[in-house]
């Protein structure tokens, strides 16, 4: 929230520094971000006066001027480059030693083309108060000569920017942070009356409430007033909050909504049809709003409506087709109440943010719709002239009075500090709290309109499994103990949130002895082997798109997220691969991975129809480093491949107990990945290159390698004792094999056939060679594996390893009818 210093002054009156009242809002809760305060930022500019401009005798398109600046700069030359200076104008003068805010450049004393330069003469764009000009400033020929610009100009007026917290809608208005101040006591809050316009013409409308969504709605016809550019006051008031100026009619429903809080649309009253302006469910229908975007409204949307469709979204935006413009004669304004949440739902799930939106979002003062009319109807009047029509009304203002109590002494259990029961009970007073009934243990107060949040009914989840008369229980006296503690928040924030003291912590009594579980170590084993093998840990949100969703696995509504804190973050993720293949797109675009690859992991949740469960995900893409010898290369499904299994190592997964099968997911390449089984149901995991397809959709080029790890599904290792390791004192022998097979058989077939040729002596099988051409019969290849021995009481003979060979050579043909390559 902005306001300037000058608009405050018209409703506090106060005499403190700007210093004092930025320490006084960050002491009562309402902290300052910013402060702009253009006697600061344009110190130094002087309005000056061109006395000759005559052609720079080396160039072209510079001249050189004298120019008077005021008293001790009565004649100075300065080169000028600007088509419009010449003899005569008003200018604004940058001396040697100004900072200008628009270039970042300090000016010097220097020369130009061999003439001297002793300042600079400006634009508005320079000092970072227009757009880009063709020339310098020109200001007006009564301008005085001399005189700073900023007293000049009359921007001379700080713009404070505050923080708003979701509960304090009251402080997005002038007066509301006024209001504020004057209870801490900084200055006098003034008063604030409207008076009822005369009606003088009726008004051709009726209010018609289909939407339950709102309570409360007025609305005038105003006829014959002429709507142009505001008055220069209004420009700047608005322009000092950051909100451009479009027609006096917009500009006093801006004025309004920032000066007092209470958001209002007016319509053109000609481009209107029918005799009702209803307001109820949209259906399904396009809408153009005034931000000039079409947006499709749901079901659930309020609208209102005339005879011919959609004029505005109700608290939100209004339409384009009804929008007032500089023909506009007869106008209808509109202030109505609407629901924060209903708002929120809308303005959430189509992308609009408008000011109306933001105040509705967190609660306008009910007790100002019709207040909030009249003053905008008297400004009108006052600015555009016109004449007012009744008054016309739907539903009724909401029963927004309610009580909250104070127990004086929890102003020292709750907030630790002794504060008089009567100086707790004027601060209240101060914030607009009357006093309903007083003793000397408790305060009763009636809340004012414009503190929504106190007192407010809360809405309590409990947990479904407390029987009826538990949930009783719980829920009693809960919204009166939430008011009692929002009034000692007030309070102790009058008082000075820096005032609080500290409080520690009340010591333990035992030293609580934190022990990793099972689990907890085996991620721990996990992240430091990922890190050994290049990958760097992410941390990514479980929610994404359901459009990014749709390429890993079909859309499941029970993973759609009903209220997404953004569009893009509606559907619980399938995989972690979704964020880590985001997160590796923005990586290689902007050439942040090492030496030109980037490799990302993350142990996180995934969802699905089977629910949601624990994976270890990994992505690597790019182009491995260069260096003598090796190429530069892409990583591809053996990388993925070596990652996984290293993984399952690791946890103790014999690899003799896993197969590998063609069937991964649909993500994956189909000729290049796989899945790690372990027995012919449990899958551990899947690996290989992602699929061209969805590499493209996340802007991806060349190889990108992935493996996912199911940790939920790698066995736990049993509690048991480990015996010392069987090393045996003898060499091992290894023997290579070369087999005939058909193309069909798997490699692994084959090798667990020859591992379990002899389970004591065959310790490792490993594949070595695959050759397929034309000197081998059709349908068939060689398959070569290395055989290692591991005799352990004696060295085998060579009777041995031939009978050892035969037996292998048996067992493999039997298993996959292969023979041996002779």
């Amino acid at each position: 929230m902005k306001f300037s210093l000058s608009w405050l002054r018209d409703h506090l009156d106060f005499t403190v520094s700007l210093d004092e009242l930025c320490a006084a809002l960050n002491r009562i809760g309402l902290e300052v971000e910013a402060i702009d305060d253009p006697t600061k930022r344009l110190s130094g500019f002087r309005t000056a006066k061109i006395l000759e401009a005559v052609k720079h005798p080396d160039a072209d398109r510079l001249q050189v001027c004298k120019v008077n600046a005021g008293p001790g700069m009565e004649e100075l030359q300065v080169v000028c480059g600007a088509p419009n200076a010449r003899t005569g104008l008003h200018v604004i003068f940058a001396p040697p030693g100004t900072y200008i805010p628009g270039s970042d450049i300090t000016i010097k004393a220097s020369k130009i083309r061999g003439q001297k330069s002793e300042g600079m003469l400006c634009s508005l764009r320079e000092l970072g108060l227009g757009e880009e000009s063709d020339g310098i400033a020109e200001l007006s020929s009564l301008a005085p000569v001399g005189e700073d610009y900023v007293y000049y100009a009359k921007l001379d007026d700080p713009v404070i920017e505050i923080a708003i917290t979701p509960n304090r809608g009251d402080a997005l208005s002038v007066r509301g942070i006024a209001r504020d101040l004057a209870a801490a006591g900084v200055g006098h809050l003034k008063p604030w009356l409207t008076e009822a316009i005369e009606s003088k013409i009726s008004t051709p409308f009726n209010w018609k409430l289909s939407h339950s969504a709102c309570s409360f709605v007025m609305g005038r016809v105003i006829r014959g007033v002429k709507n142009g550019p505001s008055p220069e006051w209004l420009k700047r008031r608005l322009d000092s909050v950051g909100v451009k100026s479009h027609s006096a009619l917009v500009d006093i429903t801006n004025y309004v909504m920032y000066d007092i809080g209470r958001p209002l649309h007016v319509f053109d009253a000609a481009k209107l049809s029918g005799s009702e302006l209803n307001i109820t469910h949209a259906a399904c229908e396009s809408f153009k709003a005034l931000d000039g975007k079409d947006y499709v409204l749901g079901t659930e949307d309020m609208i209102i409506a005339d005879n011919k469709g959609v004029q505005s979204l109700a608290g939100i935006i209004g339409g384009e087709a009804s929008s007032v413009d500089e023909n506009s004669t007869d106008i209808f304004v509109e202030s109505g109440y609407f629901d924060a949440v209903q708002i929120a739902l809308t303005g959430r799930r189509l992308g609009i943010n408008s000011d109306a939106r933001y105040r509705f979002e967190r609660g306008v003062d009910p007790a100002l719709v019709r207040n909030g009319l009249e003053a905008a109807s008297a400004l009108i009047i006052s600015l555009c002239g016109g004449e007012a029509g009744e008054v016309v009304e739907a539903g009724k203002e909401p029963a927004w009075q309610r009580t909250a109590t104070l127990r004086f002494e929890k102003l020292k259990t709750l907030a630790g500090m002794d504060i008089a029961s009567h100086e707790a009970v004027t601060s209240l007073e101060h914030l607009g709290f009357e006093v309903r009934e007083q003793n000397d243990e408790k305060a009763t107060f009636a809340v004012p309109s414009w503190r929504h949040d106190i007192a407010s009914a809360q809405p309590l989840s409990q947990a479904p499994t407390l029987t009826k008369e538990q949930a009783e229980k719980a829920s009693l006296h809960v919204n009166e103990i939430e008011a009692e503690c929002d009034l000692i928040e007030e309070v102790l924030r009058l008082k000075g949130i820096d005032t609080v003291a500290p409080q520690s912590l009340p010591p333990l009594n035992e030293r609580t002895v934190f022990s990793k579980q099972t689990q907890q170590a085996r991620h721990s084993m996990l992240r430091r082997l990922c890190a050994a093998r290049g990958y760097m840990e992410t941390v990514g949100f479980s929610f994404v798109s359901d459009q990014d969703a749709s390429y890993f696995d079909e859309i499941c509504e029970s993973e759609k997220i009903l209220n997404p804190i953004a569009s893009d973050l509606n559907q619980l993720r399938p995989t972690p691969l979704i964020n880590l293949l985001r997160a590796l797109d923005r990586n290689l675009a902007r050439g942040l991975g090492q030496n030109g690859e980037a490799a990302f992991f993350e142990i996180g949740p995934s969802f699905g129809k089977q629910g949601s469960r624990y994976v270890l995900s990994a992505v690597r893409g790019g182009v491995s480093a260069r260096a003598p010898g090796k190429v530069a290369q892409e990583p591809d499904w053996l990388t993925a491949k070596a990652d996984l299994l290293a993984a399952l190592e690791l946890w103790g997964v014999p690899d003799v107990s896993l197969t590998t099968t063609s069937n991964a997911p649909k993500y994956y390449h189909p000729g290049r990945s796989g899945v790690v089984r372990q027995g012919p149901k449990l899958v551990l995991g899947s690996f290989g290159e992602l699929h061209p397809t969805v590499a493209r959709h996340f802007g991806l080029t060349g190889t990108i390698a992935v493996f996912e790890l199911n940790i939920g599904n790698v066995p736990m290792p049993k509690n048991k004792r480990k015996a010392a390791p069987d090393l045996s004192p003898l060499q091992p022998v290894r023997r290579d094999f070369a087999f005939l097979s058909p193309k069909e058989v798997d490699v692994q077939d084959l090798i667990k056939a020859a591992r379990m040729a002899d389970r004591k002596l065959v310790t490792d099988v490993r594949l070595f060679d695959i050759y397929e051409g034309d000197k081998l019969p059709e349908g068939y290849r060689s398959i070569g594996i290395e055989v290692t021995l591991q005799p352990k009481q004696e060295s085998l003979t060579d009777q041995q390893l031939e009978a050892l060979a035969a037996n292998i050579e048996r067992a493999v043909q039997k298993v996959t009818g292969a023979v041996l390559r002779r």
